[in-house]
């Protein structure tokens, strides 16, 4: 095949975005014989087969050859492409360095051009990484402008998409994911490069993801399956696409498959010498084995994470706590939230750190945590998170021993994921519900409810959850319709424990104590701590050789 069939050949791959052979038949053209857009073309092509230095080589003789033709806006974008390029590969220094060329270029060029649009980009991403969101809105706005004034439908498609992004970290959620839907129009029309429409898929199921809007995320999850499927050779975002379905998997209670898909994603992640999601991917395989009771293997998935530089919060303080590591939970989430102030970021920790903090008893806590996630629940609009504050609420009922509270707010839960579909959420709903309808004292109602939860958990492989649910059936329901919680605080009023004592033992605060004196008393309808510890004796709740042991008890109210 001559030189001009072989390029021929490439240049016509190219067109048919089939990336594979575009990349093999450009490479085995002579340099000599490659015009400055057909190093461009062979970039472009290395860096969606995964080949990431063949990628910064191409662009660079791509910028050399449009300089040496005095092709100035060829130059420019050979500069934005590398500039782009090395900072998503963590190099901004090289990729400054080279933002700044394309800069100086354009101090040459007089008149307004789209390539300033998309030096723009660069620009925007450096705001977005130091945190400067107002800025980088502005600078979004900008790249919005310049696709729509030069008719550039990859400005448009991301500046769109940028602006969404940063007003739904700003807390205006339903606006943002309007933007967001407005920049996929373009991509699902086809009407932007392979790169571009890549990177604003990703970026709008990110969008969806942070916010709890699992609908829309499992909708453009199969988009980009798809899209990705029907470009042959294809390596570039294929790992994001299935760190996705993986998470979409996990929702669904398929935790096999889930793990399967997050290993396919490690896996194309190394086939490109690595991405910074691969990190996600790790935290992600940490947290389904962590549901299904590999603990050593979640740890290790955390630590890999870790190592990567991602902080795999809730999910690893959730461990530590199957763990026993209580103190070291608590710790854990109290560090993240102190650390981070968006709601955005907040609703994806504040589900973990409730469930962290009324397992130890720290409700109160726990309490202003809940009207917070509620309250981001109600500005989002989105379902998930709706149905994640309804459980938390009944959490805290549930612990308070509250169930005239707690049973309408787990019933809503349930409804909410049932709906979505999460059938590890829907058995956790069913398994609360069972203990609310215990402390009811509707123990048949009870009883029904935790068997069904076992048994959905048996069926997902959660083993944890099922030996919590099995747990609860074996357990034989208090008197009086005490909680656990008030059990133990009884046990310890009628061994002649103060409040501050009792606070002391249970590690929970001393208006917690009073609380929980206080629904005893009206529970078993007495009025003195006396009548209390004599119901407890009565109903084997504490051993009669403790009385007195922390002194005696004295009449008065809670």
């Amino acid at each position: 095949m001559s030189v001009i069939e072989e390029l021929h050949r490439a240049r016509l791959a190219y067109e048919r975005r089939e990336w594979l052979t575009a990349y093999q038949s450009l490479s085995s053209v002579d340099d000599a014989q490659l015009s400055g857009a057909d190093f461009a073309a062979l970039a472009m092509a290395a860096h969606l087969v995964g080949r990431r230095n063949d990628c910064i080589q191409a662009l660079q003789r791509a910028y050399a050859a449009h300089e040496s033709t005095g092709d100035r806006l060829g130059a420019v974008r050979a500069a934005f492409w590398l500039a782009r390029t090395l900072s998503e590969g963590g190099e901004p220094i090289l990729a400054g360095g080279w933002s700044a060329r394309g800069e100086r270029l354009l101090e040459q060029i007089p008149e307004d051009v789209v390539e300033r649009g998309y030096l723009q980009i660069v620009r925007m991403l450096a705001l977005i990484g130091s945190g400067e969101l107002e800025q980088a809105q502005g600078v979004a706005a900008s790249v919005t402008e310049y696709g729509r004034r030069f008719d550039d439908r990859n400005l448009l498609a991301v500046g769109l998409n940028a602006q969404g992004r940063l007003l739904t970290a700003q807390g205006q959620v339903q606006e943002g994911l309007r933007l967001v839907d407005e920049a996929m129009v373009g991509v699902v029309a086809g009407e932007l490069d392979t790169i571009f429409a890549g990177q604003v898929y990703c970026s709008t199921i990110e969008a969806c993801q942070w916010v709890g809007d699992l609908g829309r995320m499992a909708q453009w999850t199969s988009a980009i399956t798809q899209w990705c499927d029907a470009q042959p050779g294809l390596v570039a975002f294929t790992g994001q696409a299935a760190v996705h379905r993986g998470q979409l998997m996990r929702v669904g209670g398929a935790f096999r498959d889930a793990l399967l898909e997050l290993e396919l994603a490690v896996t194309r992640y190394s086939d490109i010498g690595g991405h910074p999601a691969v990190a996600l991917a790790h935290a992600e395989r940490g947290d389904v084995l962590r549901l299904l009771g590999d603990l050593d293997g979640a740890e290790a998935a955390f630590h890999a994470a870790a190592d990567l530089g991602l902080d795999a919060q809730p999910g690893q303080a959730l461990l530590l706590l199957v763990r026993g590591r209580t103190d070291a939970a608590v710790a854990a989430v109290r560090r993240c939230l102190a650390g981070t102030r968006l709601a955005m970021e907040r609703n994806r920790l504040l589900p973990g750190a409730i469930e962290v903090l009324v397992a130890v008893g720290q409700v109160d806590e726990a309490a202003e945590l809940v009207d917070e996630l509620t309250d981001i629940a109600g500005a989002f609009g989105c379902l998930s998170l709706r149905a994640a504050s309804h459980y938390a609420a009944a959490q805290v009922a549930v612990e308070r021993g509250q169930p005239e509270v707690a049973l309408p707010a787990v019933r809503s839960a349930q409804t909410d994921w049932t709906a979505i579909g999460a059938r590890y959420e829907v058995g956790r709903c069913r398994m609360l519900l069972g203990r609310t309808l215990r402390l009811l004292g509707d123990e048949d109602a009870a009883r029904a409810e935790l068997a069904e939860s076992r048994k959905a958990f048996a069926a997902l492989g959660a083993e944890p959850a099922e030996r919590r649910a099995a747990e609860l059936l074996g357990r034989q329901p208090a008197p009086g319709g005490l909680s656990p919680r008030e059990v133990e605080v009884l046990a310890l009023v009628a061994a002649g424990a103060s409040n501050a004592q009792i606070a002391a033992e249970l590690v929970l605060s001393e208006r917690t104590v009073a609380r929980h004196v206080s629904n005893i008393f009206a529970k078993l309808d007495v009025g003195s701590r006396t009548a209390a510890a004599a119901f407890a004796f009565e109903n084997d709740l504490v051993a009669p050789s403790a009385a007195g042991s922390r002194g005696t008890g004295t009449e008065h109210s809670a």
